[in-house]
């Protein structure tokens, strides 16, 4: 099996470790000193479960790579429409994309059934530019329930949890899916394969939709934010909002509010990806989270007044980032 990790940041890189550990070959796509760290000294893992080193090959360079079985998305979801060039010469008749993104995947409703099926969402798809590069029928969705930093180049602490849900957009039990499930497992992670992935985006997704923009907000971590009263009450009506969306489209979320609410808690003083893009000055990944939904909203009717308040004043926010 060979594999290329496109993004190999701080999940890129532990994932990457973890196949190369199971025997994978495996290719890590990154720059910068964090390129170099890597094919100096290899990823260093620090984790409760045990430290690990691995030394797959890294590059900057995706025509070094060539053709792969699996290309691994490590990318932010906005960076997808302008990945095509890096994506290219991965690509053979039959490689499959792994997106690990949050929010609403591109190819939501690629083969969904319904009267929404084949449905390009504006806010995660503008005008198929994503599409075009990444073809949905490539696409193996895949929902991230490990949480990691990268602490140093070529250094990630991995803090909490292994398991990567995987899953085909039509929900069929692929070949390709069990071959990559079983090497994710012998690497040490936890990759289930779901007939149904759609239900995983939503349980994560009731999450990242909340506590994301509200930690970048207010500059607080998952357990500062649950033991606030207001931020409370606030996350916990972003949650409800998007229950209502989900089950408007057909799709049973099997989590209620309250024990996200209380698995947040429990991870402690955790900065969410968002928060770490803003202090890192990066661009701030919103419109998968909030953009998205607030259009699934519209297309089924469902009204979501925190959602949109929400997503204005932290539109605002990712605009001044970017400025």
């Amino acid at each position: 099996m060979k594999v290329a990790v496109l993004g190999a940041g701080a999940i890129g890189a532990y994932v990457g470790a973890a196949l190369h550990r199971a025997g994978a070959d495996v290719h890590l796509i990154a720059r910068g000193p964090h390129l170099a760290a890597m094919r100096q000294h290899g990823v260093r893992v620090l984790s409760p479960r045990g430290d690990f080193t691995a030394h797959p090959r890294a590059t900057d360079d995706p025509t070094e790579v060539g053709p792969v079985d699996y290309v691994f998305l490590g990318l932010k979801a906005n960076a997808y429409a302008a990945c095509g060039p890096l994506v290219a010469p991965l690509l053979h008749e039959r490689t499959a994309l792994v997106a690990a993104q949050n929010g609403i995947p591109w190819w939501y409703f690629h083969r969904h059934g319904g009267p929404y099926d084949g449905r390009r969402l504006q806010s995660v798809d503008p005008d198929g530019a994503v599409s075009t590069v990444l073809a949905p029928h490539r696409a193996v969705g895949c929902v991230v329930y490990a949480a990691t930093e990268l602490q140093s180049p070529g250094v990630v602490r991995h803090l909490e949890g292994t398991r990567f849900s995987i899953g085909e957009p039509d929900r069929s039990v692929s070949a390709r899916c069990t071959d990559l499930s079983e090497a994710m497992r012998t690497g040490g992670l936890k990759c289930p394969v779901e007939e149904d992935l759609r239900g995983d985006i939503w349980v994560k997704l009731l999450g990242n939709i909340s506590f994301n923009p509200i930690s970048a907000l207010a500059r607080a971590t998952m357990r500062q934010m649950c033991l606030h009263g207001g931020t409370r009450r606030v996350i916990e009506t972003m949650m409800r909002e998007t229950l209502s969306v989900a089950e408007a489209l057909g799709c049973t979320v099997a989590v209620s509010v309250e024990r996200r609410l209380a698995g947040a808690e429990r991870v402690g003083d955790h900065r969410t990806s968002t928060l770490q893009d803003l202090e890192r000055g990066k661009p701030l990944e919103l419109d998968v989270l909030l953009a998205a939904v607030i259009e699934l909203a519209e297309i089924t009717g469902v009204e979501v007044p925190t959602l949109r308040t929400v997503h204005a004043i932290s539109d605002l926010l990712a605009l001044r980032s970017a400025a």
